[in-house]
């Protein structure tokens, strides 16, 4: 089993023994950041483009996310696209990770504890 073949939420509950607690308004004390204008511009551009592929479809939209939350931590997180991240594959902890962030500066390895891991798919 790999990262893929994990395709509903009792899944991984069930298999890594997990318990589920909702927390609503998690984030609900977060203040807004405004867009900055170049992740405006990146996506406006997007939308020109149009879509054809999942793939081509992620990299114009989630991409530029990414981005723009490794700029407001100013460099301090890492960002990774299709990459290898092999944790356990005895347990289905393995496979291509369509997005990662980790907190580390390093590009050239992940070093540090992921942040964030991203799916794109097309509706």
């Amino acid at each position: 089993m790999s990262y893929s073949q994990f395709t509903m939420i009792d899944q991984v509950i069930s298999a890594f023994d997990l318990a589920l607690t909702d927390r609503p308004h998690l984030f609900a004390q977060t203040p807004s950041i405004a867009a900055s204008t170049r992740l405006r511009e990146a996506l406006e551009e997007t939308l020109d483009l149009g879509s054809t592929t999942d793939r081509r479809s992620s990299e114009l939209i989630i991409t530029p996310i990414l981005l723009e939350v490794r700029r407001i931590f100013k460099g301090q997180i890492s960002y990774f696209s299709g990459t290898t991240f092999d944790v356990d594959a005895s347990v289905g902890l393995n496979g291509i990770c369509d997005f990662m962030q980790s907190g580390s500066d390093r590009q050239s390895l992940i070093t540090a504890t992921v942040l964030t891991m991203c799916l794109s798919k097309r509706q």
